[in-house]
């Protein structure tokens, strides 16, 4: 997803080829009149001169169109010049500003600076420019974003200042990871890729991809044969629940249970702890000791609910020096970070770890601030994997998942319901019960994240909205969901 060095066709051929396919796109999906009003935004580079023959065209095709532009033809690169003279040869006409009055637009075009930032060392939008964008982000019109929204980082997702939002992203020739991380998916709409049938003789070989339906479906556990047991799905333990944070190692151990694990051991912390989850009375609640005690563990979550008690951090420590397979979670992650020592000690480890930080807890692993690590959170989530030796996940919007050998991952499920205390719990269980059928830990990352981000998405549907969207819900959503995929790609019901 990452820019590469490609052969590319001559800048002008170029340009034409990507205006055209934008202008075919703006009027299949969004144009569904004749003479419609089109306002044009066109910045002082060659996404300006992408957006001059979007304006050609969609005029040439009967529409009414108005660009708007700071630049006259001795301003621009040569490659926008010719863009910008082909479109006053038709008679288009330039305005300097966004015209006031009562006109309605069907549509605005933003080919303001594309991915021009990017190539500028990021500088800020500003000035009239600014002003374009907010002016336009207050109309109720759709708008389209040519390559990539303006003021948006191509690579990284931040906001430079101010930035378009984008009812639609045609983006040329590859995929840009800042589109679906940070601020991406907010800001960038629906993204329509468009490669302008430009061949590669030796493409470069990818190291980013998409976590979506298609690949998930490619990670799925096996249809269960019906000469199963319940030593056949693997032992889950959890280590955690410490006085006042009981919850959050039930939600884990519910999450794992309810996903497929044949069983599931709390180890927990507090002395207050009940003997018996009563609303979950398959759960076998142990004290701490005893889960290392346990024969043919398939893996160990250790962190929710854990604390940072001396005891906590004794716990952790037994964890680490296991032979057994880790998901490392929340306070674990955090204990890690007191303690360099500890994290030395993971990165040794010959068994699997995951780690599973939002970005305060990676940025706290990483000795930095948590705007550092989203100003860059693909550069964060490999150095995660690479310090500690570790598939790990940056979650957040457009969650990273990175495995030791730096391969990436960014999930396209989710939204801001899962901004709520415990679901962070329900992912590391949902890892836990996937290792557990057996599934190797990066495919079972990747399925548990893309599955979580789903289950909130069905949830999103049926509350029609995110407000008041709960922990213990999504585990519900996550079993009909991965038992509805398994089914469908079995072909049996």
């Amino acid at each position: 997803m990452e820019s590469q060095a490609l052969m590319l066709p001559e800048p002008p051929k170029l340009m034409e080829k990507a205006g055209l396919a934008a202008a075919q796109i703006i009027r299949d999906r969004l144009l569904q009149r004749s003479c419609c009003h089109v306002l044009v935004l066109a910045g002082p580079g060659n996404n300006g001169g992408d957006a001059f023959v979007v304006a050609r065209y969609l005029q040439q095709w009967g529409n009414s169109v108005v660009v708007v532009c700071l630049n006259n033809l001795n301003t621009v690169p040569s490659d926008a010049k010719q863009a910008m003279q082909a479109w006053l040869d038709i008679g288009g006409q330039i305005r300097s500003d966004i015209p006031d009055g009562d006109l309605t637009w069907d549509v605005i075009v933003d080919g303001l600076f594309g991915i021009g930032l990017d190539q500028s060392q990021k500088r800020c939008i500003e000035g009239k420019y600014a002003q374009w964008i907010q002016t336009v982000n207050l109309l109720s019109v759709p708008i389209v974003a040519l390559d990539v929204p303006s003021g948006l980082g191509g690579d990284d997702g931040c906001i430079y200042g101010t930035a378009i939002r984008a009812t639609l992203t045609v983006t040329f020739i590859g995929l840009k990871s800042g589109l679906y991380t940070n601020f991406g998916p907010e800001y960038c709409g629906i993204v329509v890729l468009n490669d302008l049938g430009i061949q590669v003789p030796t493409p470069p070989l990818p190291h980013i991809w998409l976590l979506e339906q298609n690949l998930a479906n490619t990670l799925l556990p096996p249809q269960r044969s019906r000469n199963s047991h319940k030593g056949s799905f693997g032992n889950v333990a959890i280590l955690g629940g410490a006085t006042g944070m009981i919850g959050a190692a039930l939600l884990a151990g519910r999450s794992a249970l309810h996903l497929g694990a044949g069983r599931v051991y709390l180890g927990m912390l507090s002395d207050t702890a009940p003997p018996v989850d009563y609303g979950q009375p398959e759960l076998m609640l142990r004290a701490p000791n005893e889960l290392f005690a346990l024969a043919s563990l398939s893996c160990l979550i250790v962190g929710p609910g854990l604390g940072t008690s001396p005891q906590a951090m004794t716990w952790l420590e037994n964890a680490l020096s296991s032979d057994s397979t880790l998901v490392l979670d929340a306070d674990a992650l955090n204990l890690i970070a007191q303690q360099p020592r500890l994290g030395s000690v993971l990165s040794q480890r010959k068994a699997a770890s995951i780690l599973t930080p939002h970005p305060a807890e990676a940025a706290r692993l990483l000795n930095t601030d948590t705007a550092e690590i989203q100003n860059n959170r693909m550069a964060a989530a490999h150095r995660l994997s690479s310090r500690f030796n570790c598939y790990a996940v940056l979650k957040g919007a457009g969650s990273i998942c990175c495995f030791p050998d730096g391969e990436r991952y960014i999930n396209t499920s989710g939204n801001p319901g899962l901004s709520s205390a415990g679901t962070g719990d329900v992912l590391a269980g949902m890892i836990g019960a996937l290792i557990a059928q057996g599934l190797n830990p990066g495919n079972a990352l990747l399925l548990a994240v893309y599955l979580h981000g789903a289950a909130a998405d069905r949830l999103l549907l049926q509350n029609h909205g995110p407000l008041g969207m709960v922990a213990s819900e999504v585990v519900l959503a996550a079993r009909s969901l991965l038992n509805e995929w398994i089914c469908s790609c079995n072909n049996r019901f």
